[in-house]
């Protein structure tokens, strides 16, 4: 399917209607989850879920609605906790129940939304509340001088 979007477009614009679907393909599975009972009395759900949508596309390097090892591997580094290739493949296995080798998007939202405490769940959480702890400031840099550098 993605072979025929790279044929007629390419670069930014193939990789923005990838980008697209993939956003259409979240929201459904999203409104899935709001409409499930089982969900129901979930706090801020709504939020919760766009959320949990712009983390998971943020880590989906092949656009493809999963994280393999090689995405995860990544998403440990960016979050500053980089784990061994055994300890990843522990953490899919334990998102995914053993059934797959990759993280699809209901795998994250289940483990995210569960009350099991997965590693990659912790892991997550606690990026959040860093994020939410000290902002990044903004705009350019100070000014500085020679006499002040280390």
């Amino acid at each position: 399917m993605s072979v025929a979007v790279s044929n007629r477009f390419q670069g930014g614009k193939a990789f923005g209607l990838l980008k697209a679907r993939q956003e259409r393909r979240l929201a459904e599975i999203n409104r899935e989850f709001l409409c499930d009972q089982k969900y129901s009395d979930e706090e801020n759900l709504p939020e919760k879920l766009a959320a949990f949508k712009e983390k998971y596309m943020e880590f989906d390097l092949n656009n493809e609605g999963e994280i393999d090892l090689m995405s995860l591997k990544r998403m440990m580094e960016k979050l500053g906790v980089p784990k061994t290739h055994l300890e990843m493949k522990k953490m899919i296995s334990e998102v995914t129940g053993g059934v797959s080798d990759t993280i699809s998007y209901r795998d994250f939202v289940n483990m995210m939304l569960g009350k099991r405490s997965a590693v990659l769940k912790l892991v997550m959480m606690f990026e959040g509340k860093a994020n939410e702890s000290s902002p990044k400031p903004a705009g350019p840099p100070p000014e500085r001088d020679i006499a002040s550098l280390p």
